[in-house]
């Protein structure tokens, strides 16, 4: 391998960017924001601990989770989980945060960074209420930064091409689990646990 020295380095492999994609980033959310976070149900949040340790979560939801707050203000629900709450803890150490924003079929995305705070509750709380689900906890960011990204990373991916699906024999959930989870469980116990009625159990703690 040969590492890239600095930023002057790396400029020279990669270039510069043009004005008018440095002027695309803006500090707070416009109404075209606001119509696309209406619109999303999925977003990949990055958190970095005290020492700079990073983790990517995906967050999911009914389109429309992510609640504007006020043009430089978002707020994102927890839902039930495994507890591990590698991201939230992150937080508490260390309020930076990236927000990648999904609308299925589009190749472009909404990006996000900012300032976070947990919150244990809120008025915005009773609207983000899903099959009996209230929050117990909310990630509220202050916007620094906004901007649309481009959709090059999606299409050479051919990521919504149904004809480029193909798994290629990974295993399933259940064999991951009892491969590194629970290697006593009885493999048709953890397909049964995966199956139809996991779906029935996402709101449930």
């Amino acid at each position: 391998m040969k590492p890239i020295g600095g930023a002057d380095e790396l400029e020279q492999l990669i270039g510069q960017p043009l004005d008018r994609v440095r002027r695309k980033v803006r500090s707070e959310l416009s109404e075209f924001d606001r119509q696309w976070l209406a619109a999303s149900p999925f977003c990949l949040i990055s958190t970095a601990d005290a020492r700079g340790r990073v983790d990517a979560s995906p967050k999911g939801d009914p389109a429309g989770f992510i609640e504007v707050l006020d043009k430089r203000t978002i707020a994102i629900p927890e839902r039930p989980g495994n507890k591990l709450a590698f991201g939230f803890r992150n937080i508490l150490e260390n309020p930076h945060v990236g927000v990648l924003s999904i609308v299925p079929g589009r190749t472009d995305t909404l990006r996000i960074n900012g300032q976070a705070q947990l919150v244990s509750d809120g008025d915005f709380f009773d609207r983000m209420v899903v099959k009996g689900h209230r929050p117990r906890v909310a990630i509220v960011v202050a916007v620094d930064e906004v901007f649309t990204h481009c959709g090059k990373a999606f299409m050479r991916s051919g990521l919504w091409e149904p004809d480029s699906w193909d798994s290629g024999g990974l295993p399933s959930m259940a064999m991951l689990s009892k491969a590194y989870v629970q290697p006593d469980t009885p493999l048709e116990d953890l397909e049964s646990y995966y199956g139809p009625s996991y779906a029935e159990r996402m709101y449930k703690d």
